[in-house]
């Protein structure tokens, strides 16, 4: 008898598969427990016809009962269900009991072929001998923009081009907490309560006291336009309704 291909389906796979006519149904449960993951004692096979009818595959004589007896129409579906509790199933989402491979730094760094590698044959990041006058050129140029924009502590300013970010200029300087943050952050605390923070990263407090109202937030020196930037009132339109 020809093979049949028929569509295996459990809550984890979904292949295609040739079968056999000739097979048993206990020698169908053996070859479908490693497309499954499920033991052949837990397997419930079932049948769903082009036309939708579902055939249980279950019967007493699993040995000698062979599938030439099922109607196996090419492309039908096989639904091989669990019937073990939840519990006892293995999580095949999850990937936190998997054993993971971590490569010792040390042989990475005698790797040939790696991005480390590239990183030292190009010079780039650290390896770049002229890494640190970069860095000074950085922070020498966010020193000059927090100059030139007249940026100081008690200053009133906007934040970027959204007119509802008013506030006032709470500090200027480095802010370590901030990942790769080198050079000048000017901290500015809002008028309204739209901001990242409360005057503090990372456990450092930079102004004002613990609040639940995030009126806070830190950002370059070129988003910073200072000004006569008074408050604004939301009830100042009220007299025109």
């Amino acid at each position: 008898m020809a093979d049949v291909p028929l569509y295996v389906v459990s809550d984890y796979s979904s292949s295609e598969r040739r079968i056999t006519p000739s097979w048993s149904i206990s020698q169908l449960k053996k070859k479908l427990e490693p497309i499954t993951g499920i033991p052949p004692s837990c397997q419930r096979i079932s049948l769903k016809t082009p036309t939708n009818e579902i055939i249980s595959l279950e019967t007493e004589d699993e040995e000698n009962v062979q599938l030439h007896n099922y109607p196996l129409t090419p492309y039908a579906e096989l639904g091989v269900t669990d019937t073990r509790p939840p519990a006892a199933r293995p999580n095949f989402d999850s990937a936190a009991g998997v054993d993971k491979f971590v490569l010792p730094e040390e042989e990475y760094e005698k790797k040939t072929d790696s991005v480390l590698a590239w990183k030292k044959a190009q010079k780039l990041g650290r390896f770049d001998p002229n890494a640190p006058s970069h860095e000074q050129a950085k922070i020498a140029a966010i020193a000059q923009e927090i100059e030139t924009r007249g940026i100081e502590v008690g200053k009133r300013c906007r934040v970027g081009t959204d007119d509802s970010r008013r506030g006032v200029i709470k500090y200027v300087g480095e802010v370590p907490e901030i990942p790769g943050g080198l050079g000048g952050w000017v901290g500015v605390e809002l008028d309204e309560p739209v901001g990242k923070n409360d005057g503090s990263l990372g456990g450092t407090r930079y102004w004002g006291q613990p609040s639940e109202l995030k009126q806070g937030v830190f950002v370059r020196p070129e988003r910073i336009e200072v000004g006569d930037w008074p408050v604004l009132d939301d009830l100042e339109d009220m007299e025109e309704i």
